[in-house]
């Protein structure tokens, strides 16, 4: 349907007399058009950046987060639990010990299969944010069909936990548009994306615990959003250490509560 639609509006602007290059911007803007996140890593504390992304207005004029106080050496914990791998209560155990606050961005599959550790989380002060009900690519499905995805997850903690409102939200994949994140701020959302991040949801390919912690701590830079998957056993494992070494460099970790205010 998207493709057919796009084509149909290509064909149009250029009967009307556009050029080739004009057709190519128009679809740019295009509030349908699809990304999919990615951006330039953070190196030897540097910031990392979205500017060559294609979509760093898109982020903007949604008051969508990359990025939190760059002047801050505070970063911002985040984990996407979309099932259970066995290492979420270890996770919880080092983030008790170590008094960090995080989010666990939660899917609809996650809230069923795993309400005890979902109660967990808001009873030892966590944020538990929304990443869909059944993960979907937000960008092919309709507005309302958007609305029903965040409102049955909200709905759900709600019932196991009694926190009503649900604030931040995480693009299932990474994957948005324009409209997409106008949906989710219409139903009260503040996306949330990353500033650093490695691959760590293969759970066929955890490379050990000092990986882990090296690929993390090679990317640290002040107002730093860090999306860690729970099913990492690497993980789980090089949490403590990551914790307290970046602790040892001066950071703070902060609550997404805390982000500056768009």
């Amino acid at each position: 349907m998207m493709r057919r639609w796009t084509l149909a509006v290509t064909a149009l602007l250029v009967s009307i007399g556009l050029t080739c290059t004009e057709v190519k911007d128009a679809a740019a803007q295009s509030p349908d058009r699809t990304f999919h996140f990615g951006f330039k890593r953070s190196q030897n504390g540097q910031l990392p950046s979205i500017n060559e992304e294609g979509f760093k207005d898109v982020i903007d004029r949604n008051h969508a987060v990359f990025l939190g106080d760059t002047k801050q050496k505070e970063i911002y914990l985040t984990f996407d639990n979309g099932y259970e791998n066995g290492y979420t209560k270890p996770i919880l155990d080092t983030l008790k010990a170590k008094q960090v606050p995080a989010i666990f961005f939660v899917t609809g599959h996650y809230v069923k299969d795993q309400p005890e550790l979902v109660k967990r989380m808001v009873a030892e002060g966590h944020l538990v944010g929304n990443h869909s009900w059944s993960h979907p690519d937000m960008s092919a499905i309709s507005d309302g069909q958007i609305k029903t995805e965040l409102e049955r997850v909200r709905a759900a903690v709600a019932k196991l936990t009694g926190i009503e409102k649900m604030e931040f939200v995480r693009p299932p994949r990474g994957i948005f548009s324009d409209r997409a994140l106008k949906a989710s701020n219409a139903a009260g959302y503040r996306s949330i994306f990353w500033s650093a991040a490695y691959k760590d949801w293969d759970t066929n390919d955890q490379r050990g615990a000092e990986y882990a912690y090296q690929k993390v701590m090679s990317q640290l830079h002040p107002g730093e959003v860090l999306l860690l998957h729970s099913v990492s056993k690497d993980n789980a494992a090089a949490l403590g250490r990551i914790i307290d070494d970046t602790r040892k460099q001066g950071y703070t970790f902060k609550a997404l509560t805390e982000l500056p205010k768009p």
